[in-house]
């Protein structure tokens, strides 16, 4: 009998052993189940948080549906947002790597950076992300990636160039001791030119810094696929920074707010009358003022200008009053709005009186925007000319009272977006019209009329780019009418053949 009293008590020690295990057991998977419980829960919760847009209905519940709701539930879909695909990377044996330093403001470094892709693709070389101009009259402070996408410039090429942010550390050292050779290309130069001359020094050095960039391609008799691959840098690449794509959205959707708009670029700044020369409408005090500033540069080469000569061959910009003559003479609704797209007025109010008094609707982006808003941008011109670009891409009209490298650039932009309206002045016309009203030898509608049909054919349509053999610098610019990247229409076609 104690022999099987012992053989029981085991057995029931085992049994309760057994128990204690099994609820600890099913203890620990009560715990994992009311933990995953809560997290999904906690899941379920923030995704409803998340609104109307991201929230699926199933989280929210069912709308009850009454006999005075509607028949049918709106079931909200959720937006499908394509993967970015990009394109593939070319494969190329690497000759050697491009490092460019631009020159100018914004526009000019902009052309001069799609040369420079489009050069680099021919040469089979790596490109470094371009630096831009500091040291010029506007002295930005600026870097490539602060004004344009980085990752878009680069990305959006590479099936045609490799574009690096720097070089590679082994190759940056040897160009920090100086073991780099530095020069600046032959100005409207043809491809032929790169593949002879700077190719081979590329390969000897394998790192070339080119250090002035701009007008260094030729304008025409390239080949096609190397101008379309100017326009595919210019027009997709080279896309801005988002914080100025959105402040340029805000304000275009501000002045729709009150109907069209025409952009003014009115080139009537301190820097582009010293360096011109142009002082029409200026006092004594002014002209001596402009006469020193040019003196004091010692890049702006021509210092002894004459300004009416100057004025008289359709060299200056129009001056505001001139600018106000001109567009009433256009038909120009007096009730539009007009964004002055430049910088600060030589002159302030007293110059721009004639113009605001023509057109009381004046506006600027410092009128539109807060001082919050344009805060970064201050000291930044680069950034405010894009600024300024957005906005004359989108406006109903665009008008330059000089062809500098804005105006040429957007010209060229705004057929490319199809044809969009760009009254293009003849100032030479202009002013010869001008002094002749002034002077009445023309009546208002002799004065009119002779405007209109002065620039009947200069409103931005499909003309034929002008070519000058072994005079390259006196052709059409390439990026004011870039044909060769255009699509216009049949009647379009026929009258340029015309």
């Amino acid at each position: 009998m104690g022999l099987q009293g012992l053989v029981g008590e085991i057995r029931v020690e085992k049994l309760r052993k057994s128990m204690v295990k099994s609820s600890s057991v099913k203890m620990k998977l009560w715990m994992i189940r009311a933990t995953t419980v809560v997290l999904l829960w906690t899941c379920l919760v923030q995704l409803t948080a998340l609104g109307d847009t991201w929230g699926p209905m199933v989280l929210k519940g069912w709308p009850s549906i009454d006999s005075a709701s509607a028949t049918a539930l709106d079931v909200k879909v959720l937006p499908i947002v394509p993967n970015r695909v990009l394109p593939p990377k070319r494969v190329y044996k690497n000759n050697g790597y491009l490092i460019i330093s631009c020159n100018g403001g914004l526009n000019q470094m902009r052309s001069a950076i799609c040369d420079m892709v489009a050069i680099a693709r021919y040469l089979n070389v790596t490109l470094i992300v371009p630096e831009l101009d500091k040291t010029s009259f506007w002295a930005d402070p600026s870097e490539f990636e602060d004004i344009f996408d980085v990752d878009h410039f680069i990305t959006s090429l590479r099936d045609e160039v490799r574009i690096l942010k720097q070089l590679p550390i082994r190759l940056k050292k040897k160009m920090q001791l100086g073991y780099v050779h530095t020069m600046p290309p032959v100005s409207w130069s043809d491809i032929s030119y790169y593949h002879n001359q700077i190719l081979p020094l590329i390969q000897r050095f394998k790192i070339l810094h080119l250090n002035r960039t701009d007008a260094r391609l030729s304008n025409s008799g390239q080949p096609l696929d190397l101008q379309k691959l100017r326009c595919r840098a210019n027009f997709n690449a080279l896309r801005f920074t988002n914080q100025i794509e959105e402040l340029g959205k805000r304000v275009v959707n501000l002045l729709r707010q009150n109907g069209p708009f025409l952009v003014l670029h009115l080139r009537y700044e301190m820097d582009m009358l010293a360096f011109s020369g142009c002082t029409q409408g200026c006092n004594d005090e002014e002209v001596e003022e402009l006469t020193r500033m040019r003196y004091a540069y010692p890049w702006w080469k021509e210092k002894i200008i004459n300004s009416d000569l100057k004025r008289k061959d359709g060299l200056c910009p129009l001056t505001p009053e001139e600018t106000a003559l001109t567009l009433r003479a256009l038909d120009i609704d007096r009730d539009i709005q007009i964004y002055i797209a430049a910088g600060e007025i030589y002159g302030g109010e007293r110059r721009m009186a004639s113009l605001a008094a023509t057109y009381p609707k004046l506006v600027r982006k410092e009128t539109l925007l807060g001082g919050d808003d344009l805060q970064f941008f201050q000291n930044h011109s680069s950034q405010m000319a894009a600024l300024d670009y957005l906005v004359s891409l989108e406006s109903d009209i665009f008008v330059p009272t000089f062809d500098g490298n804005m105006a040429k650039v957007v010209e060229g932009h705004r057929r490319y977006l199809g044809f969009k309206k760009t009254i293009l002045l003849d100032r030479r016309r202009l002013v010869e019209l001008i002094d002749k009203y002034t002077t009445k030898s023309l009546s208002w509608d002799q004065f009119s009329s002779a405007v209109k049909e002065a620039h009947s054919q200069r409103m931005g349509n499909p003309t034929k780019r002008l070519v000058i053999p072994d005079r390259p610098k006196e052709e059409d610019y390439f990026y004011a009418n870039p044909e060769e990247c255009l699509q216009p229409s049949e009647h379009e076609q026929v009258n340029i053949m015309q």
